[in-house]
């Protein structure tokens, strides 16, 4: 079907060319998508999502590039978003976590020995994610200050700082048991 006629087909609320286009990119957002996250269901809704503002906006949409690169364009910034949002809840949680472990350790807890294994865990880290990760975590700098003593990307830091986390949070719940 002629790339013109279909968005023109769309922008008249024809369901058939909605179909069509759901039937033609939706696997291959979805492995799009999945290739970015890692996750199937995550994949799935952020394209069923992307396809939905499609069908909503379609009066007013304008489409300056192919239809295909605008469909994987729109399922790129729908993850986008879905990172950004689920960033700003790691970092609320993660600094309620921090802040009790460091009152904890200035109180002399009773709850030393789960500190002690924590720090071993810590210690598992590789040697520059666990640099990035106690700079971030216990001397509380921020990413862009990290960056700079380091003399490394923003983006560096982010990804030591995700992998940390993410080895803390699967091993954390069996280690302190």
């Amino acid at each position: 079907m002629n790339e013109q006629k279909l968005i023109i087909k769309l922008q008249k609320g024809k369901a058939e060319a909605y179909s069509y286009l759901f039937s033609e990119y939706y696997d291959w957002l979805c492995n799009y998508v999945f290739n970015l996250s890692g996750d199937r269901l995550l994949a799935e809704d952020i394209v069923q999502d992307a396809m939905v503002s499609l069908w909503e906006k379609r009066k007013t949409i304008l489409i300056s590039t192919s239809l295909k690169n605008y469909l994987f364009k729109t399922c790129h910034n729908q993850f986008l978003q879905h990172i950004r949002k689920e960033k700003i809840q790691y970092d609320t949680l993660d600094k309620i976590r921090w802040d009790t472990i460091s009152e904890a350790t200035l109180e002399n807890d009773p709850y030393d020995y789960k500190l002690e294994k924590l720090n071993k865990l810590i210690d598992q880290l590789p040697p520059r994610c666990k640099e990035i990760f106690i700079k971030n975590k216990l001397e509380k700098k921020k990413y862009k200050e990290i960056a700079l003593e380091l003399g490394i990307s923003i983006k560096t830091v982010e990804n030591q700082m995700s992998k940390a986390l993410f080895f803390l949070r699967e091993n954390v719940s069996v280690f302190l048991l």
